[in-house]
Order: C-alpha cells, then sequence, then structure tokens
C-alpha cells in the first residue's frame, strides 16, 4: 500500500457489513464490541516449527519492465515522472535523491501532478496543466483491463513494480496443468485477482475497503471477466484467514500485500510490525498439499529486506523448498536508474 499505506485509511474505515460473495456472520454484541481502535485479537498462538529452514536465494531484486500500459520515464529531486496508459503524471518519490535527467519542459509537459502533503499517506489534490480530466481512465497491463484512478491519496489504481510478482503468478498458473486456487490478501483495486483469473485460477480476493472492493469488481467488468471465479470478500484479512483455517480451506498461491497500518470494516487496527508474523503463520497452514508459492510484499518500513525474509524462512521451517527475498525496483526509461519501491520475499516449493 509503495507508501507507508497503500490502501487509505480513509477507504480502509468505510463502514460495510457486507462481504459481496460471502455473507458475514453478524456479530451480535454490543455495540461497544465495534470501537474504532479496537485491535486485531485472535487466540491462536504462533505454531513453533520444527525442522531445517528453506533454502534461500538473496538478495534477488525483481525489476518490473516497462510495456505499452506502463512506464517509468524520468525521477529526481523528490519526484517521479511516470507514463500511465495515455496520461504523463508526476508524483512525489521520497526515494528519488538524485537530480532530474530530463529538462523542466520535459516535467511541464504533463497531464496531471499530484499536489499538497507530500508525506506517503498524506491527502492531497491533482492538478491537470493541460486540460481538466476524469477521475477515472482505461488502462491494460498483462493482457488485463482495469481502471485507473486519481485519488486523494497521490495513488492511482495500480502498483506496476508488482508486475514482477504477476509475471511470475501468471506462468506457474499457465504450467499448473490443474485449476490453482489463489488467495489475494489486501487486494486493493484487483488487478493481481483479475491477472489470475484470467490465466486460470479460481481466485478469493480480500480486502476490508468496500471503496476497493466496487472498483475491483467495476474492473472485472472493464476487463470482461465476469463469468470467471473470483470471489470478492470484504472483510478484515486477519479475520477472514483465520475462519478460513477453522474451515480447514486451502489455497495454492497466497499473495499478501498488507499496509503499514489499516482498519478493518469494523474499526479492527492493523500494525504490520505486530500482526505479520501472526499473518504468515496462519498462511502457511492455508497452503494446500501441493503449494505453489506464498509471496509477501512490504511498503515504506524501517526495515532491511533481511528482515521479512528471516521471518518467511523461520514460517516455512520444515516445509523445504527456497526463499527468495529482496526488492521490487522499477527503471527509467530515459536514464536507466533504478527506483527502488518495496520489499518483498516468496516462498516457493522447488
Amino acid at each position: 500500500m509503495s507508501e507507508s499505506m497503500k490502501r487509505p485509511a480513509a477507504d480502509a474505515a468505510l463502514p460495510t457489513d457486507i462481504s459481496l460473495n460471502e455473507k458475514p456472520r453478524r456479530n451480535r454484541k454490543s455495540r461497544k464490541d465495534d470501537r474504532q481502535d479496537q485491535p486485531v485479537l485472535l487466540d491462536r498462538p504462533i505454531i513453533r516449527r520444527e525442522g531445517e529452514r528453506p533454502a534461500e536465494t538473496v538478495p534477488l531484486v525483481l525489476e518490473s519492465p516497462a510495456g505499452a500500459g506502463f512506464a517509468l520515464i524520468d525521477s529526481g529531486d523528490g519526484e517521479k515522472l511516470e507514463q500511465y496508459g495515455p496520461y504523463r503524471i508526476v508524483r512525489p518519490e521520497a526515494q528519488a535523491l538524485w537530480p532530474r535527467s530530463l529538462s523542466d519542459r520535459d516535467w511541464r509537459d504533463v497531464d496531471a501532478v499530484f499536489t499538497g502533503d507530500v508525506d506517503e499517506d498524506g491527502m492531497g489534490r491533482w492538478r491537470f496543466p493541460r486540460e481538466p480530466l476524469g477521475e477515472t481512465w482505461p488502462m491494460r497491463l498483462l493482457d488485463v483491463d482495469f481502471h485507473g484512478r486519481f485519488t486523494a491519496f497521490r495513488h492511482v489504481g495500480v502498483f506496476p513494480e508488482q508486475m514482477a510478482h504477476w509475471h511470475w503468478m501468471r506462468e506457474r498458473i499457465a504450467e499448473a496443468k490443474r485449476p490453482l486456487k489463489v488467495l489475494n490478501l489486501f487486494g486493493y483495486t484487483g488487478v493481481a485477482s483479475l491477472i489470475a483469473a484470467a490465466a486460470g485460477a479460481q481466485v478469493t480476493h480480500v480486502d476490508a475497503s468496500k471503496k476497493a472492493i466496487g472498483w475491483a469488481r467495476d474492473n472485472q467488468a472493464l476487463a470482461h471477466l465476469d463469468d470467471r471465479p473470483i470471489r470478492w470478500i470484504c472483510d478484515d484479512a486477519m479475520k477472514f484467514i483465520a475462519r478460513e483455517e477453522r474451515r480447514g480451506n486451502t489455497y495454492d498461491i497466497i499473495l499478501t500485500d498488507p499496509p503499514k497500518f489499516g482498519r478493518g470494516p469494523n474499526g479492527e487496527v492493523w500494525q504490520l510490525f505486530d500482526h505479520i508474523a501472526l499473518m504468515l503463520d496462519i498462511c502457511r497452514e492455508l497452503l494446500s498439499p501441493k503449494p505453489v508459492g506464498l509471496v509477501l510484499t512490504a511498503y515504506s518500513i524501517r526495515a532491511s529486506f533481511y528482515s521479512i525474509h528471516e521471518l518467511m524462512r523461520e514460517t516455512m521451517r520444515g516445509a523445504g523448498g527456497r526463499v527468495e527475498s529482496g526488492e521490487l525496483i522499477l527503471r527509467e526509461a530515459e536514464a536507466g536508474r533504478a527506483l527502488s519501491t518495496s520489499l518483498y520475499s516468496r516462498w516457493v516449493p522447488q
């Protein structure tokens, strides 16, 4: 959520009691139980694993290639110049410490500029130097159509650095020769879910924001994937996976892309450092007898990728396979410099 929050708190806090394809179990307790700062409380302890830790590949830098739908054109002086479909966009980028390569004229000749709070999860507004633009526009990545959107939190509805994981996932689904079940936690606007479904997977998409779920369903219609098996679940991710573990449900691929901080639909509080270990531990229990992979991405945290790498190896102790960890990067089209966007760790069975 590149950014201290991938999905803004304002979206995540929208009240909802629907799960779209799964009816929620009504909690008939007092309204006091829904107070806004209610923590995510799960009785389940973290399992102490035995056996050898998986082999490791570190650091492994994954680069998402530019394509017809997206390109990082230039960056520098705390900003980045990007191409999203038909539009050139300027947004703040704290990690762009170097000077710009292109001229000031190139940076002024754009369609949209995010202004306002430069903090990662700060609110702001968009300025349109050429002409007023609508809130959404059509995008296409990896042969899947969806809507880009100018949001008040600088985000545009897709995180293109994730294409490295999406390419990997699509290849695994294609070579499996069987229908794979994919769980996409903190799934945001559903681009990863749609790519998985288009490749032939059965997908369960979970996000706490009713607004994001609605956006994802709009994207499904735009992509002409209404007939694909996708469950859209509006729920707190931790509560959902805890129920799935109790039900005995399993998945072949699990993608988890949590924010640094967020809220569930009933005010549940997510804190990355407080909950990530239990989340991964439950996710391991949700892997099928013939798993394909478990992927974790972390944005804007004060930690080395080694932190989540070692956590993943401990979580998967005794499972064999390999843990690959490092950074996701985008490379400039002009100067060729690499812009680091996030940390990741990925367990694969071989």
